[in-house]
């Protein structure tokens, strides 16, 4: 039997806060010093199928989805039971931090890709059987810590391009562009037209702009810490080039200074028109299909990033992690084992609609039959993640003023990242 105290009635997933955005809204914390020394391999998980008691937390929707798609475990194990705890978004965090310090954590918990650093110390390093290489790269770098993987990718979540295809149509561009020189001139294109007052939305300052425009900085070809996590290294001329080309949209009037930023305005100015390209996750298909109503699915699309080096776009979503103080580890890797396979990924995304973490699962109809979601798949396929280490909260959080500085300000691409680089090595890549 699965036990929940979570409501288990479906509704629409929101997934845009999962990973991304919702977990450097808080200061990281729990660690010291985030990469561990050594590369370490978890001990083997006993033969046989898993029995006894899982204790599983998840956050959102994922907890209220769970207990339906766990009965298959269970039947497939009949000697197992599994309880899930359906911890809020907003008390996570602190919930988790409370739980390591007083060794009353749970054997397998859903973890944000940017907290994995955080608990990193109290996590159990992946067991050699537990197979990684069949997930989308990025993703099985979210759970890797100094070398060593602590947990296996669940789903993921990526940015894309939205656009109102019927506009640019009108406006001479009846496929996307490809490179950063289109995109400008696509936005130009746009901007002349009747109604259209932005070609373009794009952040433009306060919590986590930064890390919402990083797709830009990966696709000039840059890095911003050192390959061991040493040293940042912001003030490179392929960052300050892309931020100037980031730039030149708020100069030229293709983007606004002082966008809207209250539930519903991005989607409101890219339904009526005023502002028909934006960036987004999965969970603005069904937002724009409610914005629009029946019929506005046929007016836009999606597409790749495009490229000026490369099209990266960003990767999040969440990872399962077993924890050093679980009373049922091996029980817990096979769980995690057991989520991981394909069929399991595709169900999982059929009833959540949490796009899969294993690449295998995108071979399904319900995913690459779909237009809009084969694009994601095919951004998955290049996509970077934050550096994870703890300070990288305190030094996004930097970045996120500079970049407003850039924007609303004027402010020299170059001297803000002089700046920044200052800022970000007083506060250090905590090694």
């Amino acid at each position: 039997m699965i036990q929940t105290t979570a409501d288990t009635r479906v509704r629409i997933r929101k997934i845009a806060a999962l990973g991304l955005a919702a977990g450097l809204l808080l200061t990281g914390c729990g660690r010291d010093n985030a990469a561990t020394n050594t590369t370490e391999t978890g001990k083997a998980i006993a033969s046989g199928a898993a029995t006894g008691t899982i204790n599983l937390w998840a956050q959102g929707d994922e907890a209220k989805l769970l207990p339906g798609l766990l009965k298959d475990f269970e039947a497939e194990n009949p000697g197992v039971t599994v309880n899930v705890t359906a911890i809020p978004w907003d008390a996570a965090h602190n919930k988790y931090q409370t739980a390591i310090a007083g060794g009353t954590t749970p054997d397998l918990a859903q973890m944000g890709t940017t907290w994995m650093t955080d608990f990193s110390d109290a996590f159990d390093p992946k067991p050699a059987e537990i197979d990684s290489s069949g997930f989308f790269p990025s993703s099985v770098k979210s759970t890797q810590i100094g070398g060593t993987s602590l947990g296996v990718p669940w789903f993921v979540d990526t940015r894309v391009l939205y656009y109102r295809k019927d506009l640019a149509a009108k406006a001479g561009y009846p496929e996307f562009p490809t490179t950063w020189d289109g995109l400008t001139a696509l936005a130009k294109a746009l901007k002349s037209q009747d109604g259209v007052k932005y070609g373009v939305q794009l952040p433009a300052g306060g919590s986590d702009s930064f890390q919402s425009m990083l797709p830009f900085l990966w696709s000039n070809g840059a890095q911003f810490i050192s390959q061991d996590n040493s040293k940042w290294t912001f003030d490179t001329p392929q960052i300050v080039d892309a931020l100037k080309y980031y730039q030149s949209f708020f100069t030229d009037g293709l983007a606004n200074k002082a966008p809207a930023t209250g539930a519903g305005a991005a989607e409101a100015a890219f339904v009526n028109g005023e502002a028909p390209v934006l960036i987004g996750g999965p969970s603005e298909l069904a937002q724009l299909d409610q914005a629009g109503g029946p019929g506005f699915g046929d007016k836009y699309m999606v597409s790749t990033f495009p490229k000026k080096v490369t099209g990266t776009s960003f990767i999040g979503g969440s990872d399962l992690v077993v924890f050093k103080d679980a009373k049922n580890r091996d029980g817990a890797w096979k769980l995690a084992q057991w989520l991981s396979k394909p069929e399991v990924q595709t169900k999982w995304y059929k009833t959540s609609g949490s796009l899969p973490a294993l690449q295998g699962a995108w071979k399904d109809p319900s995913l690459a039959g779909d237009a809009k979601l084969s694009v994601f798949g095919e951004q998955m396929k290049d996509t970077n993640f934050p550096p994870t280490i703890s300070t990288w909260t305190q030094v996004s959080a930097a970045a996120d003023t500079q970049l407003e500085q850039i924007v609303k300000a004027g402010k020299d691409p170059a001297a803000a990242m002089k700046d920044l680089q200052a800022t970000a090595d007083s506060i250090g890549t905590g090694k």
